[in-house]
């Protein structure tokens, strides 16, 4: 009896172990075959290569753009780089970090560095465009919005209703300035508006010497609108209007390359099935820390 149990564990140990490895062989061909055009594009056209970086969504955080765009400043083969943009923008000091390394490639003047904008490229995303060599816009892609916002949820009337109480120790008048189960005072609300005025300058500055235009010229358009791309173009906020193709063929040219140049994206993280299965998944779970950064943000955002 003691030996057919031992038989019968050792067989599904087997089964066992060759279905994981059959699974295992199928995620594998699979990644490969995904990945295998990104492969192509890294290693094809030495020389007449154009590095493309997407800013893409809200912008919560300066990676991983920042250190796709220092690596392809590094790399010798690259010859320019096209910054992709379809954003509306985020978080202030975010935007801030994209910005002084677009402007960093921009001044080294070892490679140009243009901006193309899709559906939208409005506050934080145009902040960060203002820093390049060039910024192309479609016809009616929405470009602008300059400006900043702050903003959060007032749920004092919600802890009376509750019949609970906000009880909060502080060592400053400001220290708990934005807390969301009261409203502000008068001198609280003069202080956070120094700060976004202060923030609005910053970026009022960063368009002028982006753009070659005045400061007092550029603050007269920035009351958060945003415009067309023709509209920009007429506003000297852009300097062509064209697609990402566009985009492509007058990079190219600007560089010396002839024909069609070698488009290289960076290489995302590889993640296999034992990444997955055994892999940190903190992120996506909440912590003490995530919720404590529920409270008033900063944002160059289009809303």
């Amino acid at each position: 009896m003691s030996e057919r149990r031992s038989h019968t564990l050792l067989w599904v140990l087997i089964g066992g172990g060759a279905f994981f490895l059959f699974v295992l062989a199928v995620f594998s061909l699979v990644y490969l075959t995904l990945h295998a055009g990104s492969n192509e594009s890294s290693f094809g056209g030495f020389g007449d290569r154009i590095g493309v970086v997407d800013l893409d969504g809200v912008i919560l955080s300066p990676q991983p753009v920042v250190d796709e765009l220092k690596k392809f400043d590094d790399d010798s083969s690259i010859k320019a780089i096209i910054l992709h943009v379809n954003s509306p923008g985020g978080g202030v000091a975010a935007s801030e970090e994209i910005y002084r390394e677009v402007k960093r490639i921009k001044e080294g003047k070892k490679k140009r560095i243009v901006v193309s904008i899709e559906t939208v490229g409005a506050s934080g995303a145009y902040y960060v465009a203002s820093a390049s060599n060039k910024i192309y816009a479609d016809n009616g892609s929405i470009v602008g919005s300059i400006g900043v916002i702050a903003e959060w949820v007032n749920y004092g009337d919600l802890l009376k209703w509750a019949k609970l109480k906000n009880i909060v120790f502080k060592t400053g008048e400001f220290k708990d300035t934005g807390n969301p189960a009261r409203d502000l005072t008068p001198a609280e609300q003069a202080y956070m508006q120094s700060l976004i005025d202060n923030m609005f300058g910053q970026f009022v500055q960063a368009v002028a010497d982006g753009r070659g235009m005045k400061f007092d010229d550029v603050k007269a358009i920035a009351n958060g609108k945003v415009w067309t791309g023709s509209q920009a173009l007429d506003m000297k906020l852009i300097d062509n209007v064209g697609d990402f193709q566009a985009v492509i063929k007058d990079t190219a040219k600007s560089v010396g390359i002839s024909g069609e140049p070698t488009l290289v994206h960076p290489e995302k993280d590889r993640r296999t099935l034992l990444d997955l299965m055994t892999g940190d998944i903190s992120q996506y779970l909440p912590d003490a820390a995530k919720m404590l950064e529920q409270h008033v943000g900063f944002y160059y955002l289009w809303k």
